[in-house]
């Protein structure tokens, strides 16, 4: 890819003053920058937004939406979101779903994606450096959700909160020996909700002078069959906790059929604690770390808007709060 001192000599400037230009700064002027811009331009350059003059930007009236999942709750409620603000604002959603890491390679590079949408929205995928430059090649507003990215408005979740929360719950009630059911971290999509969630579980543990036993994590894959699988495993083990902390709901629902065919009691022999608030928890009266992922959508569809109509320079992150909700499945020991 092109850099500073190729645009430069394309533009027939230095490349310091390219430098100044491409970060916005107000000491060059208009007519150098717009030839360091045209330059940048033809030499696919990912430029910001901000900087690509408005008469040049074609509009598609269409919102791209990149997710690795479109079955599962988390993601299927974000783009319900998604689609509900766009549609109230008279735009469309051109969606891009993938399963294996050749199509992610396809999808983060420009040329898959360029004049097809107004703006781009990534749910629960970080982007290496790499893809993340390929995408500002775009020059179009970029926006994710389920993680915070500098470069551009993030709409989020605390996960550290989020497993501090669901450890200090379990606390509260006496639990001292808790064992958690986590997700994936090596996967094609970059996850790192896992690493974060535990970590705000182990904070807890440590403040309180509980030990954290690292035999009493189980690795499932956010969905119910892994989990079901990953804890009749863990069942077969002499020792076992008296608590789970699941780091999805989806999760719970697996981990939950296990216990109860090992013929153990929730919550008398082991509470049980799951992330999300999926529609189903409030059914099966799981105690739970509540998000809403809707609402996470329908945030960053409205960011995305108001930033193709308003480029900005300086992105925001939005952290969108957390609830415990106790049902039946967590109790006193």
């Amino acid at each position: 890819m092109a850099g500073v001192v190729e645009i430069a000599e394309k533009a027939g400037v230095s490349p310091a003053t390219v430098s100044r230009a491409l970060r916005g700064l107000h000491h060059v002027n208009e007519a150098t920058r717009s030839k360091i811009v045209a330059a940048a331009m033809e030499l696919n350059y990912p430029l910001r937004s901000d900087l690509i003059p408005r008469e040049l930007i074609q509009r598609t009236n269409r919102i791209g939406v990149i997710a690795p999942y479109l079955s599962r709750w988390y993601f299927a409620e974000a783009i319900n979101g998604i689609e509900q603000s766009l549609r109230e604002a008279g735009m469309d959603l051109l969606l891009y779903n993938f399963s294996q890491v050749e199509a992610r390679q396809r999808i983060f590079q420009h040329k898959q994606l360029r004049g097809k949408v107004d703006a781009l929205i990534v749910i629960s995928m970080p982007p290496t450096d790499e893809e993340f430059e390929s995408l500002l090649s775009l020059g179009i507003p970029i926006t994710t959700i389920g993680f915070i990215h500098e470069g551009c408005t993030s709409v989020a979740i605390d996960d550290v909160m989020g497993g501090r929360v669901a450890t200090k719950h379990l606390i509260d009630l006496g639990h001292r020996e808790i064992a958690v059911l986590s997700g994936q971290r090596e996967t094609a999509y970059n996850f790192d909700v896992s690493d974060n969630r535990t970590k705000g579980f182990i904070e807890v543990l440590n403040e309180v002078g509980a030990e954290w036993n690292p035999d009493f994590e189980i690795r499932g894959d956010f969905n119910i069959y892994t989990a079901e699988i990953a804890m009749e495993a863990f069942l077969q083990r002499k020792k076992l906790p008296t608590a789970l902390f699941c780091h999805s709901d989806e999760m719970a629902f697996g981990a939950l059929k296990a216990i109860r065919k090992k013929g153990l009691r929730v919550p008398e022999d082991m509470s049980v604690i799951g992330f999300d608030d999926h529609l189903i928890a409030q059914y099966v009266g799981l105690t739970t770390v509540a998000q809403p992922p809707q609402f996470e959508g329908q945030v960053a569809a409205a960011a995305a808007i108001s930033e193709i109509a308003h480029p900005v320079s300086e992105h925001k992150n939005i952290l969108v709060p957390l609830s415990l909700v106790v049902r039946d499945t967590t109790a006193a020991i």
